[in-house]
């Protein structure tokens, strides 16, 4: 898209070196640090799978008694028990989910059980490079036939098989993304249901089996539409890099990770977010998989005009992260979104030149655009068609992923029949205008040139504040959304660990190696 703002390159690039300084002393952090659930995410990479009487899952239970020696890894733990009792991961993990603690297994060989552990993770990374094969062929062979930004629908019965039914109708009416929303809460779980799920609140919960069972059948109705349908789910919360994992090994191809939602939003404690979206990013970035970010949210808690800047600041550190982690600019669905208060004079004009101005600033990116939710009411006719001005600063932006309105937004979670009308009217708008973006140009000195200038400016100074006070420090004292979070407080950092000098993740390493990570 042809810039049509004027923006600074010098602003824009020291922007860019004000995120990279700011991100590394929480890099360096990371590095030294692992969670209970990056280790249960390993194992899960490993084959450890199942789920015992109670419902727990095995790598819960590994972890769990593995408490003691966490700080050196669970990987070596678990081979050692593959290795020592001669089994295969499916059978030790039936003696687990019976009864069997394998930290009570001496070690044996080490050397045996890293090769052992080395294996087992190279196999299932290469079940990840398989799936983003075939993925990479659809889209190769249906080409050119999903819309353009491509049309992101919700479907939230709780019950994955009515989801099913929402989701390949939508995808029937033109839907290119079908995004299962997870039942409420589930973020604060420090564990993973097992299994297909019939009962959740707001959604659905996230298993690998849902992930499973949604796959296939988008699959199957993609094939009879001759178009490659994105699946979405969350990798956030507690067990950001486990559901990370699952996602890679069911196919999907975009999952919501941003660095500090889970903090922000979720309370869950800074430290182990920050460590979590690391690992959860590597898997991500392995998978082929977009990741969308989370700066919607950032506008439901603050003004969207007087607070734009704290949006493209949190954009660029979003970006930073990215970047650490392995995933390429075309993996990085950054968040915005539609949010400003409709009584504000002009502010179609506002949206639009924020909207313009990510596009601008991260061009390679297919950015995430968030319709209106903060502002919408009972008034379904006014709601449709605060819709409708989403969806035309959308396509004339040339935004990546579009999340439709819904009419109902703000009363209950919307009916089929929302689906359809969104879908239809975005798509009718769309095409409308599909070239609206390309013949338009900006008045050099008018309101959205300025608002854009405006908001670039005020960017750089609070990244040189937040630089200058630390990114944890700047989130304890609410610089982001408005929002305190005490750096030892919020949930999960009991399940927190400094990394032993003899920490072994192989994981860790070959996704290191294959991403070219330092």
């Amino acid at each position: 898209m042809k810039e049509k703002l004027g923006l600074s390159k010098e602003k824009i690039a020291e922007a860019r070196e004000r995120a990279i300084a700011i991100c590394a002393p929480v890099l360096d952090f990371i590095h030294e640090h692992t969670s209970v659930t990056v280790e249960r995410a390993t194992l899960r990479l490993l084959g450890a799978d199942g789920a015992d009487a109670d419902g727990v899952p095995v790598p819960n239970l590994v972890v769990d008694s593995l408490r003691q020696n966490l700080s050196e890894g669970a990987a070596l733990r678990y081979a050692n028990a593959l290795v020592v009792k001669g089994m295969t991961p499916q059978e030790l993990n039936s003696a687990i989910t019976a009864g069997l603690d394998i930290s009570k297994i001496p070690l044996g060989d080490k050397t045996a059980a890293r090769a052992k552990a080395g294996q087992l993770a190279q196999a299932y990374l290469d079940r990840i490079r398989n799936n983003r094969g075939h993925r990479e062929k659809k889209l190769a062979e249906f080409a050119g036939k999903n819309n353009s930004p491509l049309l992101y629908l919700i479907v939230a019965t709780g019950n994955i098989f009515e989801d099913v039914k929402q989701a390949q109708a939508a995808v029937l009416n033109g839907a290119d993304v079908i995004a299962v929303i997870r039942t409420t809460a589930q973020s604060l779980l420090d564990y993973v249901p097992y299994g297909a799920t019939t009962e959740g609140f707001g959604g659905t919960y996230a298993t690998q089996e849902n992930f499973r069972i949604m796959r296939q059948a988008l699959d199957e109705v993609g094939e009879r539409e001759k178009r490659y349908i994105y699946l979405t789910n969350y990798a956030s919360g507690l067990c950001m890099p486990e559901i990370a994992a699952m996602g890679a090994l069911e196919r999907l191809d975009m999952m919501l990770n941003d660095s500090m939602y889970g903090i922000l939003f979720r309370d869950i404690n800074m430290y182990r977010t920050f460590v979590d979206q690391k690992f959860s990013r590597m898997i991500n970035a392995y998978a082929g998989i977009i990741i969308n970010t989370g700066e919607d949210n950032y506008l439901t808690t603050s003004d969207a005009y007087e607070k734009a800047y704290t949006v493209l600041a949190s954009q660029f550190l979003n970006e930073r992260f990215a970047y650490a982690a392995g995933l390429q600019a075309w993996q990085m669905g950054l968040g915005h979104a539609f949010e400003m208060d409709p009584s504000i004079p002009n502010g179609f004009l506002y949206e639009f030149a924020q909207a313009q101005m990510a596009r601008e600033i991260f061009p390679e990116h297919p950015l995430k655009y968030m319709p209106p939710t903060k502002h919408m009411s009972g008034d379904i006719f006014k709601g449709i068609v605060m819709d409708n001005m989403f969806n035309f600063v959308s396509k004339a932006t040339g935004q990546g992923i579009h999340l439709l309105g819904m009419l109902t937004e703000a009363i209950h979670t919307p009916f089929m029949m929302d689906r359809y009308l969104a879908v239809d009217t975005a798509r009718y708008v769309m095409n409308n205008m599909a070239s609206f973006g390309d013949d338009i140009e900006f008045k050099k000195d008018g309101i959205m040139v300025r608002h854009a200038h405006e908001v670039l400016d005020k960017t750089l100074e609070f990244l040189r504040e937040v630089e200058k006070t630390g990114l944890m420090d700047a989130i304890e004292q609410g610089l982001f959304a408005e929002v305190k979070r005490p750096k030892d407080g919020g949930k999960g950092l009991e399940g927190l660990l400094a990394k032993s000098p003899e920490y072994f993740n192989p994981v860790e390493s070959l996704l290191e190696e294959e991403l070219g990570i330092l």
